[in-house]
């Protein structure tokens, strides 16, 4: 989508409800600006819960815990190979 806005007075510009309504900008947010390649590009500033940054790390260290674990010598020992393939036949 992409729509003509003129640039007012001190460089401002409206962006309109259609696009900011797509985009999810909402009143009283903040826009990084930046050029790229010539264009001028706006982006919305997302802000992070911390909370709920902390519980997703936390799940996640969780689950890959298994990672920093030492292998203890002979924990394998007790599984025979002959057994793991007797059903292959």
């Amino acid at each position: 989508m992409a729509l003509k806005v003129r640039v007012g007075k001190k460089g401002y510009i409206v962006i309109p409800k259609s696009i900011r309504e797509v985009a999810g900008v909402k009143e009283g947010e903040e826009l990084v600006v930046g050029v790229e390649g010539g264009r001028i590009i706006l982006e919305p500033v997302r802000k992070v819960d911390l909370k709920e940054l902390r519980q997703k790390m936390r799940e996640h260290l969780a689950r890959i815990s298994y990672v920093n674990r030492k292998p203890v010598l002979g924990e394998l020992a007790g599984i025979m190979l002959e057994e793991e393939f007797e059903d292959v036949s």
